[in-house]
């Protein structure tokens, strides 16, 4: 489903655990149609507004040549360990898996980081959640990422709100709506070399799909802390 903006003729798709929610949050400020009685309907969630969808050609096919069409981006690796972080250990939606509360499959609901990347296909189809914050990147963005005016990464979201100003005349707050509630941060040193192999193949074609964005860093070692 592409996120419109019809009046601006904007157009974004979402990617979960790429700063959708803050972008989502963002969109609204500037969508007439989200309105109510002339201030935001704060009760209603981001994502219930804006849902994130798959991309469907047709319909993304159908806007016209002056719409603005852009996406975000995240890094492959930093995208998973924002899943883990947030839905695992934060939100604990594996808690609230029944898949794993009925025993209809053997997995901890609360997996160290090791055993649930190592063991991330098993968890993908345990857990709705975890499959759709896991999925890969051109199920969202569709095939091709040259058919964006612009790719943002994360750290740009202020460029992308200048561009949102711009378009619309109006003030535009890039906030952080979904930052995940935890003071430690995951990196690969904390995980098991058998760990960083997994992951390794799990994002292999994701690597290879924002080859113009993101350096692999399994595969350039960039991960390693200086000796």
């Amino acid at each position: 489903m592409v996120i419109a903006v019809r009046k601006h003729k904007i157009a974004y798709m979402a990617l979960p655990k790429a700063a959708c929610t803050s972008v989502k949050a963002a969109i609204a400020q500037i969508d007439d149609e989200k309105r109510d009685d002339g201030g935001f309907t704060c009760d209603m969630k981001w994502h219930s507004m804006y849902p994130t969808r798959r991309f469907r050609p047709h319909r993304w096919n159908a806007l016209g040549d002056d719409w603005y069409r852009f996406c975000v981006v995240r890094d492959p690796v930093q995208r998973l360990m924002s899943c883990y972080m947030n839905r695992v250990v934060v939100r604990e939606d594996l808690v609230n898996c029944r898949n794993i509360r009925r025993g209809i499959v053997d997995l901890p609901s609360m997996p160290d980081p090791d055993f649930f990347f190592q063991n991330i296909k098993a968890y993908k189809q345990a857990s709705s959640s975890i499959r759709h914050h896991t999925l890969p990147s051109w199920l969202f963005l569709g095939p091709d990422l040259a058919a964006y005016d612009d790719v943002f990464k994360i750290p740009e979201l202020p460029k992308l709100a200048q561009k949102l100003q711009k378009r619309t005349g109006k003030i535009v707050r890039m906030e952080r709506e979904n930052a995940t509630a935890v003071r430690e941060k995951l990196t690969l040193d904390d995980l098991q070399p058998k760990t960083r192999r997994a992951l390794r193949k799990f994002v292999a074609k994701e690597y290879v799909f924002l080859a113009g964005h993101f350096a692999n860093p399994l595969e350039t070692g960039t991960w390693r802390k200086a000796a």
